[in-house]
């Protein structure tokens, strides 16, 4: 099944408004679901400055599967209680959306992310950027992440830094 430009829109917001969701409601085995299960599943996070300069240091670099499925054990059991922890609030708006192949499609959103501490009810900018998806359509039509590449505008303070922007 290949969807049409107008369905495959609405379904890549549905993507979009359903990993922010699972961010912002901590449900890091939902936030991994929106990935496909398949090895080159990534997610890739670094400074806008850095990519721009051709540095391939990021602040998360999760380059396959196995890599996300490490993320997800590390936030849930092994540093839980060990970081200030922090609520936030995903902003984000998709700017373009072209298809690669029958089954592929290569989207860029902007973002930005607000976060509260736990213990100060104050909250701020925690990020700015773009995402730079790649999505992959299912036989039954569902759409999953291949990739994510989270540009970010902002400097991000590391302890901030623990759940994926």
């Amino acid at each position: 099944m290949t969807l049409a430009p107008e369905n495959f829109n609405r379904a890549l917001d549905d993507l979009l408004v359903a990993d922010a969701d699972a961010l912002d409601s901590k449900d890091m085995q939902r936030w991994l679901s929106n990935y496909v299960e398949e090895d080159d599943a990534s997610y890739i996070c670094l400074s806008r400055e850095n990519e721009e300069q051709g540095l391939a240091l990021g602040f998360m670099y999760d380059d396959c599967h196995a890599r996300l499925l490490d993320r997800v054990t590390y936030i849930t059991k092994i540093w839980a209680g060990t970081f200030q922890d922090y609520r936030t609030r995903h902003f984000v708006q998709r700017v373009a959306a072209d298809r690669i192949d029958d089954h592929t499609w290569k989207a860029r959103s902007n973002f930005s992310v607000f976060m509260t501490p736990e213990d100060s009810g104050v909250s701020e900018v925690l990020a700015t950027g773009q995402y730079e998806d790649l999505v992959r359509e299912g036989a039954d039509g569902d759409l999953k992440l291949l990739s994510r590449r989270t540009l970010l505008d902002t400097t991000v303070l590391p302890r901030y830094l623990v759940y994926p922007i």
